[in-house]
């Protein structure tokens, strides 16, 4: 019998299409449901069913040319391919399974493209010049935000330049009446969620106080937020970064100072604000307030639930809402508009994990953007919503050795494979980062002696480095609904938003209702 509290997970189970294809291949050949379980790795039959389901199942996928009424881009920051291989063994421990053989809520889904990541300037990218990628479908400079790779970064003037500006999603499905959302467990301000709003020279001016002296008279990414033509008409914000709003003189309710320098209050701006565009707004920050938040009762809502980041989901407390919750919320709220909706949702702390070289942390925070990702699936119609999943940039994780399956993908590689230097090693590591540890006496450091189940272990790393870099390679795309197909095969990462763009006709390019 199937386990069917582990289906039920978020997890998308092979028994679930084993049992299908069970069913529906023991018609034609009785013989194929013999004493031998088809559950079996080690029965052959047990993949030619596999693969026929599959080959079925891709055979008989419709391709859905309707317009997308609505539309979901879920980014896992950093979320690279060997990221997600480690995540669906670390789930599988989690549950009982092996966990090589799973997948994630997204990677069922019926499209898969490989995006390509540089910058205009760079070869590995940064989160700001691939977010004005993905939004804008115009690639970038390393370190901005909604400019044109005429911008350098830091380069203010040219910032105020209006003919350097470039918008995209976001701005495209307010022109076309639909409501906008941005949900992400990082700040509301941090390069990702910036980048569908904001237009900066440097990603890090989030507050006033960030601009590096006095006189550089370039807007703040979270006065963008507030009174910029974009960033004031999205509906619904969820996230952190509540200190970049308020001034250094004065505290939130957790205690915790501002860290703006000009005194204002951009809450009660955006409050003020919302109330003169006729919308009836909303401030929130707490997980119990988000709960309770009746969407009938708010035209719009800015939920800000933490100072800096939200904490990663496997030290959160009661007060933090998790990425499904947040999501399921913004999805009731923007489902009101007859017109649909564009939003965004981020995981975040994938990055900021990867750079701790916290490998745990990494994959666990994969495997909330893929609950949800499953949460959406739930409430929205596949019909006339398309939903894509991917990731801005790689890291520099790899999976490496020859572990039997069900290994603890946060230990050892098999030992039997030890290196030339009869120490072991992990099975996940990194190019660079702050895991690197010196040797002695000519010797590599005993991982034998680390307590690498510890949540902050921090993973070995070749080379010594303060923060872990971004990796180059491609990052995979995931598409399901309206114009999914358009997301197949290898394309630079700017493609996205066009292909977006046409699938829901929003957008000064190419569209299905332009044809």
């Amino acid at each position: 019998m199937l386990n069917l509290k582990i289906c039920r997970t978020f997890l998308f189970l092979l028994c679930v299409v084993y049992s299908n294809g069970r069913n529906l291949l023991a018609n034609k050949d009785d013989n194929l449901l013999s004493s031998r379980s088809l559950f079996d790795e080690k029965n052959k039959d047990h993949w030619k069913i596999q693969a026929q389901w599959t080959l079925r199942t891709k055979l008989d996928a419709p391709l859905n040319t309707k317009v997308a009424k609505n539309v979901i881009l879920f980014l896992g920051d950093g979320m690279s391919i060997p990221t997600l291989a480690a995540t669906r063994v670390y789930l599988g421990r989690k549950y009982g399974q092996t966990g090589e053989e799973l997948k994630l809520s997204f990677e069922t889904f019926p499209f898969t493209g490989l995006a390509k990541t540089y910058c205009v300037d760079h070869n590995v990218a940064d989160s700001a010049c691939s977010g004005t990628a993905y939004f804008s479908g115009v690639k970038a400079n390393s370190g901005t935000l909604g400019l044109s790779g005429a911008v350098k970064r830091g380069d203010c003037e040219g910032q105020k330049d209006s003919d350097n500006a470039v918008t995209g999603l976001m701005d495209w499905a307010q022109r076309a009446g639909k409501s906008t959302g941005i949900v992400t467990t990082t700040r509301v301000t941090h390069a990702s969620p910036a980048a569908a709003y904001a237009h900066s020279a440097d990603r890090k001016w989030e507050a006033d106080a960030d601009l590096p002296r006095q006189g550089l008279r370039c807007e703040d990414i979270a006065s963008q937020l507030v009174r910029g033509r974009v960033g004031s008409h999205i509906d619904v914000v969820f996230g952190g970064g509540r200190k970049n709003f308020y001034s250094r003189k004065d505290k939130d309710a957790n205690g915790n100072f501002g860290y703006r320098k000009d005194g204002r209050n951009l809450i009660r701006e955006w409050l003020a604000k919302k109330e003169s565009q006729g919308v009836y707004p909303k401030y929130i920050e707490n997980r119990r307030d988000l709960l309770k938040l009746d969407k009938k009762q708010y035209g719009s809502v800015l939920g800000l639930f933490a100072s800096d980041h939200l904490p990663y989901n496997l030290e959160a407390d009661i007060d933090d809402p998790s990425l499904s919750e947040m999501t399921q919320k913004a999805i009731e709220i923007l489902s009101q508009n007859q017109n649909g909706y564009f939003l965004f949702v981020e995981g975040g702390r994938i990055d900021t994990a990867h750079h701790e070289t916290k490998a745990q942390k990494a994959l666990d925070e994969t495997a909330e953007l893929a609950k949800a990702v499953e949460a959406a699936l739930r409430m929205v119609d596949p019909d006339n919503t398309l939903i894509v999943v991917t990731s801005d940039h790689s890291h520099t994780m790899s999976y490496s050795g020859y572990s039997k399956r069900g290994s603890d993908i946060l230990g050892l590689a098999n030992v039997k494979y030890n290196a030339s230097d009869n120490l072991p090693y992990s099975t996940l590591s990194y190019a660079n980062g702050p895991g690197y540890k010196p040797h002695s006496d000519f010797k590599r450091h005993n991982l034998m002696l680390d307590d690498m189940n510890n949540l902050n272990y921090t993973f070995p790393s070749m080379v010594p480095i303060a923060r872990e870099t971004h990796g180059g390679d491609d990052v995979a795309v995931f598409a399901k609904g309206p114009w999914a197909h358009l997301f197949t095969g290898n394309y630079e990462q700017n493609f996205i938003p066009h292909a977006i763009a046409y699938a829901s006709c929003i957008g000064p390019g190419l569209t299905k209702c332009k044809l």
